[in-house]
């Protein structure tokens, strides 16, 4: 019994005598360079900018940060094909795509209308570009600025959805298109990303679900937790900050800050650190004020900010929210009424390959309706799976997990 006591109490004074375990540290998600390239001098225009961005990775890496990739995104892709034949404007686009494999960066090619009165020319190509087999661009939409509602963009954007939903494999291209409304320029998260030309700029974007997950596994109270996040994402994002900071000095380049919302991925999940703080599955009450508090916590982040700042809820891109989407415990008027207090919109949610092109419409202009009123920065990611309906699995692959289409708000269960 003596015996049994003294080992008891051994290790009991060992597992007080452990340190206690470091605090989880986030992923850097992106480091994205923005520049102003040309038709005849893109090559090296774009050389320079992997040379460049390479130092702040390397800088990122020696403070202690994993660094999934760096990532490019040009000025609309409009003002550089423009004046080329629509042959010769793929080739250079389809050259761009085939050059970002051969670099080893992600490449952005910008908005295909960035005003409501831009011509429409540009989305016909941009379709062709997001149904090819293997492509790697990524483009978007400004469908709400500081000028209203872009409502013919709204449109072009569904246009867009629907037809590269048929005829690219799976419809997976719609991985790489965005409708974006209120998002300024210079974010880091893609398919958001744009750059308005001109001065060359850079931006960082952490991949710290993991963060908000240790911080609501240890703070049930809204009055704690909030400030206990915005102090655990501080610290690495000044150390984030502080690394880019050094290496760029003296380059010429603009740092435009760090997007410190906290991007879930696969695990790393954001679902599941809402529902540690809520004690029930995402979608339960209490998702709305968890959703508030990461947005507000983001907010007072201590660092220059840009992008989004605030919370996302890709469907399909982590464990958590692909498997409460097939359970059915939210919904698209739940992603709706959560974007109302953080930013980041509707994102990766899968429809059913039939839904048409003015339903599409109708889900994008709800999006731009309310990031204009709200004045929030709010993105629309809609993903139709070919001839798949509702009830029944998608059949996506790479970076999207698959989940059971569900019926859109105000139509029936099958």
């Amino acid at each position: 019994m003596r015996q049994s006591l003294r080992t008891l109490a051994a290790v009991l004074l060992l597992a007080f005598a452990l340190p206690a375990a470091p605090p989880t540290k986030p992923k850097v998600r992106a480091i994205t360079g923005f520049v102003t390239i040309d038709a005849a001098h893109y090559q090296t225009q774009i050389g320079e900018t992997v040379q460049f961005l390479s130092r702040i990775r390397d800088a990122v890496k020696a403070a202690g940060y994993d660094v999934a990739g760096i990532r490019i995104s040009t000025q609309p892709f409009p003002e550089y094909t423009r004046g080329l034949s629509r042959a010769d404007a793929l080739k250079l686009l389809r050259d761009l795509n085939d050059l970002s494999t051969k670099l080893g960066f992600n490449p952005n090619i910008g908005p295909a209308m960035r005003n409501d009165s831009d011509p429409t020319a540009p989305v016909d190509l941009l379709i062709d570009v997001l149904s090819t087999p293997g492509n790697r661009l990524v483009s978007n939409l400004v469908t709400a600025g500081d000028d209203g509602i872009h409502w013919n963009a709204v449109r072009q954007a569904a246009r867009v959805i629907k037809a590269v939903g048929e005829r690219s494999p799976h419809g997976q291209g719609n991985f790489n298109f965005g409708a974006i409304s209120m998002l300024k320029p210079y974010g880091p998260f893609y398919p958001g990303a744009w750059h308005p030309g001109g001065t060359r700029a850079f931006a960082i974007g952490l991949e710290s679900a993991n963060v908000v997950m240790d911080v609501f596994a240890a703070n049930k109270d809204p009055r704690t937790a909030e400030k206990a996040l915005t102090d655990a994402l501080a610290v690495h994002a000044k150390a984030v900050d502080s690394a880019a900071t050094t290496a760029s000095a003296g380059s010429g380049w603009t740092y435009a800050g760090i997007d410190p919302t906290p991007a879930p991925g696969g695990d790393v999940s954001i679902g599941t650190a809402i529902e540690s703080f809520v004690g029930g599955p995402f979608g339960s009450p209490g998702t709305e004020t968890a959703s508030a508090i990461v947005t507000r916590a983001v907010k007072a982040v201590p660092v220059k900010q840009t992008g989004y700042s605030g919370l996302m809820i890709p469907v399909l891109e982590e464990t958590t929210l692909t498997r409460r989407w097939t359970e059915g415990t939210y919904g698209l008027d739940s992603i709706l009424a959560y974007s109302a207090v953080c930013a980041g919109g509707v994102d990766t949610v899968p429809l059913a390959g039939d839904t048409s092109e003015d339903v599409i419409a109708r889900i994008v202009g709800d999006v731009a309706t309310l990031a204009y009123r709200w004045n929030k920065p709010l993105a629309t990611r809609l993903l139709p799976s070919p001839g798949r309906k509702v009830g029944e699995m998608t059949e996506f692959g790479g970076q999207l997990s698959n989940a059971a289409i569900q019926p859109l708000p105000g139509t029936p269960r099958r």
